[in-house]
């Protein structure tokens, strides 16, 4: 298997630190609003890169945060007069439905900050007392003049860094770079610490939920291209900092989604919210859109690409509906067997970086052969139920879920007499027997 490493800039072989378990953490969520259809591309890609893993036949701990307390959380509460505590738990519990409703495999955990207090406390004490931080007047930053490798996951030279963050300069910080670990406050919720009564910084967050998760060096971590800077940057600086690692092997970042060919924000009015698109569309037709361009490039959100991707799914699936009457008219029901070819053609096109582009005219030629079979005379029952199966693995791995279409006694004697009107060309007796077959869901 191989993935593109934002580090390196490389498509390497991907190889667990560990023998037969792979160690994953995805950046999730800053709660204050509803999810919108930007914040479920990772969701997606992530779940279906996990699945490649196991399909692997590793073993995969994937872990995704809420971010629960922020800046954006504390003005919703303040503006709504209720506790931030109400605003997180609304949107934690809105953003676990949107995941549970996209078919995705439970995470090993989700983490929250607020939960984690104690432990970022610790971690930023221990960065000040290495000399990575210094505190001034109750606020606390981190020296990125310390770390020679800063601008790693970002490939951004210092000084053009140093360049952007004047527009930003902070006269308490040592250098305009140095970022934020332990902010003073008074207003919202806040902790105690020795530096002042205050809230963390971002990018801390998650350095210290990876430690305290997976104790050590993850295999990878993911996230949105958004995040690379100054997020994801700043993750490692501390790091290299306290653990003398990058943090993750591997660096993995999913690009944003446009709508109709347009960045989508809140000054343009096209921010979708997920909730109405996945209530719209479904579940299966969200995933097989959002897999259809490979997770590197930029996704277009429009009727286009969202009736293209209708009708690609639905060609796919009604070849897997007829295959499924067909074998039930001839009572077969061995659906357990696969054919090899065509599922490991599939998996090297997933393994080559999740190359969906490929894989998908892998499913689509499996699609293909399944209804030249189905239009045999002399059909093969057990190649047609072999290639069913293989697409149904396919299917799997993108996060389909579908649900095979079994006939009882019932149902084969109304295909039975809806055949018959057909040959004596009653067609009207026929099309009432077809009207009950689709009332049924068997046709």
């Amino acid at each position: 298997m191989k993935l593109y490493n934002s580090r390196t800039l490389k498509l390497e072989e991907f190889k667990p630190i560990n023998e037969g378990i792979v160690n994953m953490y995805v950046c999730g969520p800053t709660v204050y609003d509803h999810a919108h259809i930007g914040n479920v591309r990772p969701i997606i890609v992530f779940d279906t890169l996990r699945r490649v893993i196991e399909a692997n036949g590793l073993e995969v701990k994937m872990v995704s945060n809420f971010t629960d307390v922020d800046d954006k959380i504390i003005d919703r509460a303040n503006k709504l007069g209720i506790s931030e505590k109400e605003i997180t738990e609304k949107y934690i519990n809105a953003y676990n439905k949107i995941r549970k409703s996209l078919n995705t495999i439970n995470l090993d955990s989700s983490p929250k900050v607020t939960e984690n207090m104690d432990k970022i406390i610790d971690f930023i004490e221990d960065l000040e007392s290495k000399g990575y931080a210094y505190e001034v007047d109750g606020d606390v930053y981190f020296r990125v003049s310390k770390i020679n490798t800063y601008g790693e996951i970002s490939h951004q030279n210092i000084s053009d860094l140093k360049v952007g963050a004047r527009i930003e300069e902070n006269s308490k910080k040592e250098s305009p770079l140095d970022f934020a670990l332990w902010k003073k406050t008074d207003m919202g919720i806040r902790w105690d610490s020795k530096f002042s009564n205050g809230r963390p910084g971002w990018h801390t967050e998650c350095v210290v939920m990876i430690h305290d998760n997976f104790d050590g060096i993850i295999d990878i971590h993911g996230g949105g291209m958004d995040l690379k800077f100054p997020h994801h940057e700043n993750e490692v600086a501390q790091s290299e900092a306290l653990y003398n690692n990058h943090l993750a092997n591997f660096w993995v970042h999913n690009a944003m989604i446009n709508i109709d060919g347009e960045k989508m924000s809140k000054s343009l009015g096209n921010v979708k919210v997920a909730k109405d698109i996945i209530d719209s569309l479904g579940a299966n037709n969200c995933r097989w859109l959002i897999n259809s361009v490979h997770y590197r490039k930029e996704l277009n959100f429009s009727e286009e690409t969202i009736e293209a991707s209708k009708k690609e799914l639905e060609k796919v699936t009604s070849a897997l509906n007829k295959s499924y009457i067909k074998l039930s008219l001839n009572s077969f029901n061995n659906l357990n067997e696969y054919d090899n070819d065509l599922y490991e053609s599939f998996l090297s096109q997933m393994n080559d970086d999740l190359n969906t582009a490929n894989a998908y005219m892998v499913i689509f030629d499996s699609v293909k052969k399944l209804n030249q079979e189905l239009r045999n005379k002399d059909i093969d029952l057990n190649l047609t139920a072999k290639i069913t199966r293989s697409i149904e693995m396919m299917l799997e791995i993108i996060g389909i879920k579908l649900s095979r279409i079994t006939l009882d006694e019932s149902d084969k004697e109304l295909y039975k007499n809806w055949n018959k009107a057909k040959m004596n060309k009653d067609y009207e007796q026929a099309d009432k027997y077809r009207n009950e077959l689709l009332k049924r869901g068997k046709l």
